[in-house]
């Protein structure tokens, strides 16, 4: 299996011993954040810390005042790093140490421009904005997410570009101190997810439907499952051709934003999409589109939780994929529980033929030999070595 590890760009440049430790590792390729959303990061391995505060999203890029002077969106520089260009700097030193390269893309998800601009995030049936989640099908977040794309990857040649957040994100996305969690059911949190901002309500009209007729709808049944007592609910009430219109109107505007963020990426580098086989997922990893795999050189489906699900989920986006289409596993190595010895092999089999390992930076001395573990299991289990 193919091994991308990944990190930010201060792991890289302030920890002296992170390139031989990924060289030790045997991985191929490390995916360094270029535009990535507000975080507090621990940094174990630094010399001079333990812990990056990343206050809001930003574009570890230069941020040249002649690509953004129009933009309605703009994204902001760090102030948190040493210089204008710690993700190119990052890139450019792992290149001339013989690693592959990632350019790593957080697109949607932007809580500073969101809370500046909540006409162009997400927003629910109840008319509540998610200002973490810019929505895809908002021509001003279309335009600054290719953009976004061009801009972190000026000047630089990596090997890959990673496009994380590459549609909607929903209902259930931390926010802060996050107070919803085990409050909704699955029914709940995936119609809380749809988006029923403008740009969406012009989707629906398109179709045939009243903006005002779905919102109601959405409400109601939203109501209704929140007074059921099963919080383990996944079925809603609403009828199947709006569900079927909604999903196709969503797919469109999905479709729509990667075409865009795409053509602003160079001929010849590959493109690796984060997405789920689930088609009404929401998220970092939204839910992949049928025409998604006609764009992208690989997808990375979730194998947060080790086990038959992921195992399930690999195999289920597996089916999704042309044969010449790669399927990435992400896995990591900073949950409570390290990596299972079986839960790489039981990934290959189900046609995982990459292992995009999360995180390079955040696994501290102590998990070193979960990542150890990690990248030898996805060795064996590429050569075809069993359990």
């Amino acid at each position: 299996m193919r091994i991308t590890g990944y990190a930010y760009p201060w792991d890289v440049l302030d920890d002296p011993g992170f390139v031989r430790r990924a060289v030790e590792l045997g991985v191929e390729e490390v995916a360094v954040a270029l535009a990535y959303h507000s975080a507090r990061a621990a940094t174990p391995h630094s010399p001079h810390g333990t812990s990056v505060l990343a206050r809001h999203a930003a574009l570890y890029r230069p941020v040249r005042e002649e690509a953004w002077r129009e933009a309605a969106l703009r994204p902001a520089a760090p102030d948190w790093v040493r210089g204008p260009d710690s993700g190119g700097e990052a890139l450019r030193l792992l290149a001339d140490s013989g690693l592959g390269t990632a350019a790593w893309l957080v697109l949607t998800h932007n809580s500073l421009l969101g809370n500046a601009h909540p006409d162009c995030t997400v927003t629910n049936c109840f008319g509540e904005h998610y200002p973490w989640a810019l929505c895809p099908a908002e021509p001003r977040v279309r335009a600054y997410a290719a953009t976004l794309t061009a801009e972190s990857l000026r000047g630089t040649r990596p090997d890959t570009v990673v496009l994380e957040a590459c549609g909607p994100l929903g209902a259930v996305h931390q926010h802060q101190h996050e107070k919803t969690d085990a409050v909704w059911s699955p029914a709940v949190q995936r119609l809380l997810s749809v988006c029923c901002c403008p740009s969406c309500a012009r989707g629906w009209s398109a179709a045939g439907l009243d903006p005002r007729e779905v919102r109601a709808r959405l409400r109601a049944e939203t109501h209704r499952l929140l007074h059921d007592e099963d919080l383990t609910t996944e079925a809603d009430a609403l009828p199947e051709e709006l569900r079927r219109l909604l999903l196709t109107t969503r797919r469109s505007a999905t479709d729509r934003f990667r075409q865009a963020v795409l053509e602003a990426v160079p001929a010849g580098v590959r493109c690796v999409l984060h997405a789920s086989p689930d088609p009404w997922a929401t998220g970092a990893l939204p839910g992949l589109t049928p025409a998604a795999a006609e764009d992208v050189d690989a997808v990375v489906a979730p194998a947060w939780v080790p086990g038959a699900e992921s195992v399930r989920t690999a195999a289920r986006a597996r089916a999704l994929l042309p044969e010449r289409v790669a399927l990435g596993s992400y896995v990591t190595a900073v949950a409570p529980a390290p990596v299972p010895a079986g839960h790489l092999p039981g990934l290959a089999r189900a046609g995982a033929g990459e292992l995009h390992l999360y995180h390079l930076g955040l696994a501290g001395p102590a998990r070193l030999p979960d990542l150890r573990a990690a990248c030898e299991a996805a060795r064996k289990a590429g050569a075809g070595g069993g359990e």
